[in-house]
């Protein structure tokens, strides 16, 4: 994969925080290091409500290794904590509201954010984080403390650990709010959309400098510990040139120097100053229509119809769209595609990352019952979230499958090729199409395999099946290609994942090593590749445990390169490297290499 190389260096910023009674502390805090080697995709993993320490380990053993540019997490502050609520204990929609802007939340204090930063970072990829600046914990609540002990009058619009007042809020009848209740009731309003609370939750007041200024301290405190960007909640509730002011106030982002990136919900529907396109000038937008599009064409089985994405009358251009094709809004309540619809999810995510409209976010939460859509992810009694583990099914984890990570290598090759070519549709729900002359991708939504010949646009040889991990190859002979896809499947080829020739510049690495372990202890490979950390000890690809004693884990590694490695134990700080020289393979031509090796 290609990636840029920029020169480290290290910063300490000044943060100006306000503590109660309005005092004013000056916070010197170190800001993480700028820039490593980040990867060179627009292809975000949402990993919305898994805690810190599993998003560090994701990006180290996962994300980096398969490409991804970005991974997004939920809102990081301290949010109201809530024992108990109509919907049980502690409730996912806790993190969409602040109590103050502390980084200290159920998903992990300011330490293990920062290290997670730092690890993300270190395996190549941003970080993004879901902000919520629209509005703080509602009037509503009945408990008004936060999971780090900050308490709240929500009534009296007091937050005194950030501080906010009632003079930082729009409330009904001020002259801003017109509505009776203070409530949106009109969503063609653009007053009251914008100036009324949303579902009870305290509206800020962000026409006022000061409350600015205190959403601007906020963000760049993130941006300091290595955020690289932004995905803003409710931003349709926010007057577009107030949220102009906080980000020309933000800071340059410390990993890359540039101005973060910024992705807004606006949902879909608005017209005129409250349409989706109407937030662009700000940043990228949220791709609810575009969901809803894939939702209606996979559920129909009419893929034959999406070669003509760029004449729907979707509602923003393709160069400002976050694309998806679900988050935990709309799984919830089944406007979208989501996981409980098994393959064709699966399939419209394949979609997202083969076709060129937007940049790609894939979702994966948690499971949960459509009984009780405001339930808890897992969680201890306090409300902490509990890690992720994959493959338990308690988390959603297609970011990590074998396809989708196939998908992105292939989407990260054949990005120059912005437009799609020989769109050919078999069957209403089977299709194929080229990236100019850099790949080729085709889905089959249908219930049985479908064999048929493709232009691919690739020089002729013997490709491998990035879906499948080179299991199936594909030949081309004089451009063309008989390719069967399975039933409810996929087959991505391109140039990079040629099989035959050496003409492979990457290979799959999967290494299995049988090692012993004591209680706590997890596996992961150090070595001389950026891929391998550099031999950093605070990086390595984390292997997994599943098929114990044999620790297994696969990352992508230069062609044709000698490559030196060793496994470690970690528990916690604790590091153990297995003796003897350094272990070394050469790479060779093929794009797949197996290492099965015993601890030493």
């Amino acid at each position: 994969m290609n990636r840029r190389l920029r020169v480290a260096v290290t910063r300490v910023s000044t943060v100006v925080l306000m503590a109660a009674g309005g005092a004013t502390a000056i916070v010197l805090t170190q800001q993480a290091d700028a820039a490593v080697r980040l990867n060179d995709s627009d292809v975000t993993a949402n990993l919305w409500s898994w805690n810190w320490r599993s998003v560090a380990a994701a990006c180290t053993g996962q994300l980096g290794p398969a490409g991804y540019g970005a991974v997004q997490v939920a809102p990081p502050q301290e949010s109201v904590s809530l024992p108990t609520s109509p919907v049980g204990a502690h409730p996912w929609w806790e993190v969409y509201q602040p109590v103050s802007y502390r980084i200290d939340s159920r998903l992990g204090n300011r330490e293990q954010f920062a290290g997670m930063v730092q690890s993300c970072h270190d395996a190549g990829v941003r970080v993004y984080v879901d902000a919520v600046v629209n509005h703080t914990a509602g009037s509503n609540n009945t408990h008004t403390s936060g999971y780090a002990g900050s308490t709240f009058d929500p009534k009296g619009f007091g937050y005194p650990a950030v501080p906010y007042t009632t003079a930082d809020f729009h409330h009904a009848g001020d002259g801003t709010c017109n509505d009776e209740d203070g409530q949106i009731d009109s969503w063609n309003d653009r007053a009251e959309v914008q100036n009324c609370e949303l579902s009870g939750l305290s509206d800020l007041k962000t026409e006022s400098g000061a409350v600015r200024g205190k959403i601007t301290g906020y963000l760049n405190d993130l941006v300091g510990l290595g955020v690289d960007g932004f995905r803003v909640d409710a931003a349709k509730h926010i007057a577009q040139a107030d949220f102009a002011a906080i980000v020309a106030g933000l800071n340059t982002t410390t990993a890359e120097g540039k101005a973060p990136y910024i992705a807004q919900e606006v949902t879909a529907g608005g017209t005129g100053t409250l349409a989706p396109s109407a937030f662009t000038a700000n940043g990228d937008v949220l791709g609810f229509s575009y969901a809803d599009a894939l939702h209606n064409h996979f559920t129909d089985g009419t893929l034959n119809e999406l070669g003509g994405i760029p004449g729907w009358s979707l509602d923003l251009p393709s160069a400002k769209t976050a694309a998806m094709v679900a988050n935990h809004d709309t799984e919830r309540d089944k406007s979208t595609l989501r996981y409980q619809d098994g393959v064709t999810y699966t399939l419209a995510n394949y979609f997202l990352l083969a076709y060129p409209q937007g940049k790609p976010f894939l979702y994966d939460g948690f499971t949960f019952s459509d009984d009780n859509t405001g339930q808890s992810p897992p969680a201890d009694a306090t409300g902490m979230v509990s890690d992720t583990v994959c493959g338990t099914g308690a988390w959603q984890c297609l970011t990590q499958s074998t396809g989708i990570k196939g998908l992105v290598a292939w989407r990260n090759t054949v990005k120059a090729a912005t437009t799609v070519a020989d769109f050919t549709a078999t069957a209403k729900n089977v299709i194929g199409f080229r990236r100019g002359t850099l790949g080729w991708a085709g889905i089959n939504a249908s219930g049985s395999a479908s064999t048929a010949t493709y232009p691919t646009g690739l020089t002729d040889g013997v490709y491998c099946d990035r879906v499948t991990d080179c299991a199936t190859t594909v030949t081309v002979t004089g451009g063309k290609a008989p390719v069967t896809i399975p039933a409810g499947s996929a087959v991505a080829i391109d140039v990079n994942s040629r099989k035959d020739s050496g003409a492979c510049t990457t290979v799959a690495v999967q290494f299995d090593a049988e090692v012993t372990t004591a209680w706590g202890e997890n596996v992961f490979v150090l070595g001389d590749q950026s891929a391998l950390s550099n031999w950093s000890t605070s990086g390595g690809v984390a292997l997994s445990s599943a098929s114990y004693p044999v620790w297994k884990g696969a990352v992508s590694l230069p062609a044709n390169t000698t490559v030196q490695y060793k496994y470690v134990k970690k528990n916690g700080t604790t590091i153990s490297w297995e003796s003897g020289e350094n272990r070394t393979v050469n790479t060779g031509s093929a794009c797949t290499l197996t290492l099965t090796d015993t601890w030493r």
